[in-house]
């Protein structure tokens, strides 16, 4: 925890100003040299001597090639979805009028239902419109893994055959009881869900978590907003949506006739927010702690969001949310203690991509990257236009969009991308990151050549800070090559092996797993946290590990991607290293704890206050 004075928002204002000024007086001053400079030679040189002058050539952004120091290491992802014996199939709706909602989803989570230490596999459906029913009655789908690997369907007898139009996902131990419990996010009613030791319960109703039937719930995260010690429950709401909306706009593409429809054509709406009362009791205080965003001339809501990413990016102890909105500007709410927040996104600089235009901003993520006190927040947006790299300076805001400069960015602009999250898939101690894409138009092609509905997802491997590009397309990974329509990605170690694997959900097409099959040799620690005064999953917790005067810096926190949930233990990549220097936990209610390395290449499980 930061011991630093809280600024205020017109310090934070006057440092953007003062920054952004001296920024340019900077460039008024390079350039008047520059004058200077060339009209000294001109007085001093022969003046009736013929200069031939040559258009510049001016282009956008390029790739640049890799030298072989930016040659990623050669690791396969390999699609074993089948030998895993999944065999879940999106089902999105569809029947042909092209509704909005059929294109969205859906999520995924890894997290461990069982307690048995490795991670299992849940997916959510959506289901068939009114009216147009059809034999089948899709559901979740929850799969056991067995440790190595290999998943067991076993929704049935665990309560998780429910029928839903569902989109995200969001995991957490709510009532503290040790047990990870589900929140459902959904077009219409949601659901909570509470784990007993291995068997869900419906008790969306008893905590009063449903939200409004007219809702369309996307992105959700389990954080404790107060560090109270339980967990409370954001929920983020896209547009106001209905059928009768959606025919009467009759969104149309030329060469396509209907299509599905744009966001900027439906009205935004607002957040909520659930404060966790215990007793399996939470109350809406969506109002109360300044989630509700409305503009501030017409009074309508501004949100449609579709992801979120829980994260104190001021490190003063108290998690904030980034929410990315499609169409319209990106929020942050800024915590600012017993329960209240402020939002204040275009102020801290990640409102707006670098023009100043709000993008079609899909999965997001939050990392620190670099090693060092540099918080990224990377968010995926749609195509033609490039990803998101949001980045702070001196450790503070506000944050500047360094996409191109840290590479990535003149890749990512065709795709159209849905899950994105920041991972170690290598093990060298620097956090790549990864794109699931995939476009929401069937007959796209029809339209833009450069699109199809099915994309390749793209990796991109962390060459270090002494790289040109930071960030290098990896072009030869396995099976990512395949192409998908991309939406919720996730990651966890499903067969104990170290290394993180990857799940991708389709859009109306079979979710696959991705066994990474990394042979590099390199060392790894894996941490999993227990908490006793805080929440029990340790939600919200910083853990930092040292090697060799290095220290890399990881977020225990599930929510990240796309309507998604990865798993709750932290990995750290040694590379060659086979020792660590210390271990340190910031827990969620900021208690400090350093605990011995005795090892690498475990998994260490560190319950609050203990020595070891």
């Amino acid at each position: 925890m930061s011991n630093h004075p809280r600024k205020t928002d017109s310090t934070r204002a006057g440092e953007a100003i003062i920054r952004r000024w001296f920024l340019r007086s900077l460039a008024v001053i390079l350039v008047v040299g520059i004058i200077g400079a060339a009209l000294g030679w001109y007085l001093g040189h022969d003046r009736t001597a013929t200069v031939t002058l040559e258009e510049a050539v001016v282009s956008g952004p390029v790739e640049e090639e890799s030298t072989p120091s930016q040659t990623p290491p050669a690791v396969t992802f390999r699609d074993i979805t089948t030998a895993a014996g999944i065999e879940f199939v999106h089902t999105n709706g569809a029947y042909g009028d092209k509704l909005m909602p059929e294109t969205i989803g859906s999520g995924v989570a890894f997290f461990d239902y069982d307690n048995d230490a490795d991670q299992d596999l849940l997916l959510v459906n959506s289901t068939w419109f009114p009216g147009h029913e059809q034999e089948s009655r899709p559901t979740l789908a929850l799969y056991q893994n067995d440790g190595n690997g290999h998943f067991t369907d076993v929704t049935r007898e665990t309560g998780l055959a429910i029928n839903c139009f569902g989109m995200g996902v969001a995991a957490g131990d709510f009532d503290n009881d040790g047990w990870t419990d589900l929140y459902i996010t959904a077009l219409g009613d949601n659901y909570l869900l509470k784990n007993g030791q291995g068997h869900f319960t419906d008790v969306t109703t008893a905590t009063g978590t449903a939200g409004q039937t007219s809702d369309w719930s996307t992105a959700a995260a389990f954080l404790d907003i107060d560090n109270d010690g339980d967990l409370d429950l954001f929920v983020g709401n896209y547009v106001q949506w209905s059928r009768e909306i959606d025919l009467e706009i009759d969104f149309r593409l030329t060469g396509i006739g209907r299509s599905i429809g744009a966001p900027n054509h439906f009205f935004g709406t607002t957040n909520r927010l659930y404060r966790n009362d215990g007793g399996e009791h939470f109350t809406d205080v969506s109002a109360s702690a300044g989630i509700l965003i409305t503009d501030p001339v017409t009074h309508a809501p501004l949100g449609k969001a579709l992801s979120v990413a829980p994260v104190d990016y001021d490190r003063d102890g108290l998690l904030d949310l980034f929410v990315a909105n499609d169409t319209t500007q990106n929020f942050l709410y800024h915590n600012l203690g017993d329960g209240q927040f402020e939002e204040i996104g275009a102020l801290e600089g990640i409102a707006f991509d670098r023009n100043g235009k709000a993008t079609g901003a899909m999965g997001i993520d939050a990392a620190y990257f670099r090693n060092d006190e540099e918080l990224g927040i990377g968010i995926g947006n749609f195509a033609n236009e490039m990803s998101s790299l949001y980045v702070t300076a001196g450790g503070q805001p506000p944050f500047a969009d360094e996409a191109i400069l840290e590479g990535f960015g003149p890749a990512s602009r065709l795709a159209l991308t849905f899950g994105l999250f920041f991972f170690d898939y290598d093990l060298d101690g620097r956090l790549d990151l990864f794109q699931a894409n995939g476009h929401l138009e069937t007959e796209i092609n029809l339209m833009q050549s450069s699109q199809t509905y099915a994309q390749a997802a793209q990796l991109f491997w962390n060459c270090g800070s002494a790289c040109r590009n930071r960030f290098v397309p990896v072009t030869e990974s396995g099976d990512f090559a395949n192409p998908m329509v991309g939406r919720g990605a996730a990651y966890a170690d499903i067969d104990g092996d170290g290394d993180l694997d990857v799940v991708v959900t389709q859009n109306g097409r079979r979710a696959v797993l991705f066994r990474n099959e990394q042979s590099l040799g390199h060392h790894w620690l894996r941490v999993r946290l227990v908490g006793a005064h805080a929440n029990q999953n340790a939600i919200g917790a910083v853990v930092e590990l040292t090697v060799e005067g290095v220290t890399q810096r990881r977020m225990v926190m599930p929510t990240r991607s796309y309507l998604s949930q990865s798993e709750l233990p932290v990995t750290f990549g040694l590379g060659t290293r086979t020792a660590a220097d210390e271990l340190h936990i910031t827990w969620p209610d900021g208690e400090q704890q350093t605990v011995p390395v005795p090892a690498v290449d475990v998994m260490l499980t560190i319950q609050q206050g203990s020595h070891s």
